[in-house]
């Protein structure tokens, strides 16, 4: 049922984002009216389970309907019948296909992966896409990215107009860092408090790591026993850093909840609220300091030393086989940390989510930096459906949904505008050369950048599918 529920997510959420970008094309074209042949939602390969044209002044349905080869541009349409919705061309056939991968918008005149130099008409047409001045060519190809972008910065407005949001500021880590192994031999330390990377400061405690890695940082200033260290970091870590999650997890003091039923410990004089202090005559208080610790003394015993009220008292404890003492801990964050809490008000929101919209595009071109970067072989992290799958949650999540939807969106917007033939950035770089050279590109020239586009785009693929079924062996 997980499996189908992360599914069911991720089409929904695709199928969103691909009609939202599709739109923007076909909005822009509509505009300065440029033909639009077709506008789907989902392909439809021989195909279509719905389809909807206007013609005569009346709606007409297919459903479930044969696709019909589509005519030359230059047939003559007087001779076929007027049922025959291929007599209409300036009408736009709207439908939904059955392969819910996306979607697609025909926009006349226009070279892309569906169409070459030889099926547009031999002499340009006014309503054609390549008669067009170039403006109006960059903004119907900028018109996708820019409505991606635009639901970005409407579903984070929404989301923290209708939860807010909640997450613990650097500063207030109050205990501090606990560190995996890659962290401790890098340089980091159970309890440091991280206060920059490279001299920047990091707000959320959450994106310590992520941080970390996006600016490739060399040096972390760290509040260590009292002292300001500073930790250098080899840049050569980041493939590990990029396979190592949990580097800094939040620190926090042993504090007794509760003891389990089968605990060894139920006769041992421990109460509810202890405060761990000690261990064996050794000072420490930190959750993962003494669960460490308890790993040495396996089917043995220790001297707890516990603070209750002001009072340090010794308690003599049993560990069980898995180095374990049988205590339920305290794991209310609000009880240790000053944790921000933000709500917002409808017009607080947009301005809100406009700014959470345009830090994480800053963020992603910096991961895409790393991507292109073999050093850091963040390529070998490059992902597919599948990896995109493994996000969404097993249960249906409002707002875990919306938050990833809003997510994709930006990635979406942003992979397009990457310079590749073949995606809406590929264009816009050749209308852009255009707009200041005056020179414009020859049909069959944006036929063979296209033809090579898309080469580079399936070799992406590939390395995205490969590193998924990599990972699930």
């Amino acid at each position: 049922m997980e499996l189908f529920i992360k599914i069911i997510q991720v089409i929904f959420a695709f199928s969103l984002l691909v009609l939202v970008h599709e739109f923007g094309h076909f909005l822009f074209a509509k505009l300065f009216k440029i033909r639009v042949e077709k506008f789907y939602m989902f392909f439809n390969p021989q195909i279509s389970l719905m389809k909807v044209k206007k013609f005569n002044r009346k709606l007409h349905f297919k459903f479930f309907a044969k696709n019909i080869d589509a005519l030359s541009p230059d047939s003559d349409l007087s001779e076929l019948d007027d049922n025959d919705w291929r007599k209409y061309p300036e009408q736009t056939e709207y439908g939904i296909g059955w392969l819910p991968m996306g979607g697609y918008c025909a926009i006349g005149g226009m070279i892309d992966e569906t169409k070459n130099a030889d099926k547009l008409c031999k002499e340009p047409q006014p309503w054609e896409f390549r008669t067009k001045p170039a403006w109006q060519r960059f903004l119907v190809m900028f018109g996708g990215v820019f409505f991606n972008f635009i639901l970005a910065i409407l579903l984070y407005g929404s989301i923290l107009h209708t939860w807010g949001e909640q997450y613990l500021k650097n500063e207030n880590a109050t205990y501090g860092i606990a560190v995996n192994d890659l962290a401790y031999e890098i340089g980091f330390r159970n309890g440091d408090r991280i206060l920059n990377f490279d001299g920047e400061p990091i707000d959320d405690f959450a994106q310590l790591q992520v941080d970390l890695i996006r600016s490739q940082a060399t040096s972390a200033k760290v509040l260590r026993d009292g002292d300001t260290v500073t930790v250098r970091i080899d840049p050569n870590y980041i493939p590990a850093m990029l396979k190592s999650p949990g580097m800094f997890e939040v620190a926090f003091p042993f504090i007794v909840s509760s003891l389990a039923e089968n605990s060894p410990n139920i006769n041992s004089g421990l109460q509810t609220k202890d405060a761990f202090v000690g261990i064996n005559g050794e000072d420490m208080f930190l959750v993962q300091d003494i669960q460490k610790e308890l790993q040495k003394h396996k089917k043995d015993s220790i001297l707890a030393s516990v603070n209750r009220g002001g009072d340090v008292l010794a308690v003599p404890l049993a560990v069980d086989t898995a180095g374990m003492i049988g205590v339920m801990l305290e794991n209310d964050f609000t009880k240790f940390f000053n944790v921000t809490e933000n709500k917002y008000t409808f017009l607080e929101a947009i301005p809100a989510g406009t700014a959470r919209a345009f830090n994480y595009i800053k963020n992603y071109v910096k991961e895409l930096g790393l991507i292109f970067s073999p050093k850091t072989e963040a390529y070998k992290s490059v992902g597919s459906f599948i990896s995109i799958g493994r996000v969404f949650p097993g249960t249906w999540d409002w707002y875990k949904v919306w938050s990833l939807t809003a997510m994709l969106s930006i990635m979406l917007a942003v992979l397009n505008l990457v310079p590749i033939p073949g995606l809406d950035g590929g264009h816009i770089l050749f209308l852009i050369v255009e707009m200041l050279t005056g020179y414009k590109f020859k049909d069959k020239a944006m036929e063979i950048a296209q033809s090579i586009g898309m080469i580079l785009l399936f070799g992406l693929m590939i390395l995205a599918f490969g590193n998924d079924i990599k990972s699930l062996f």
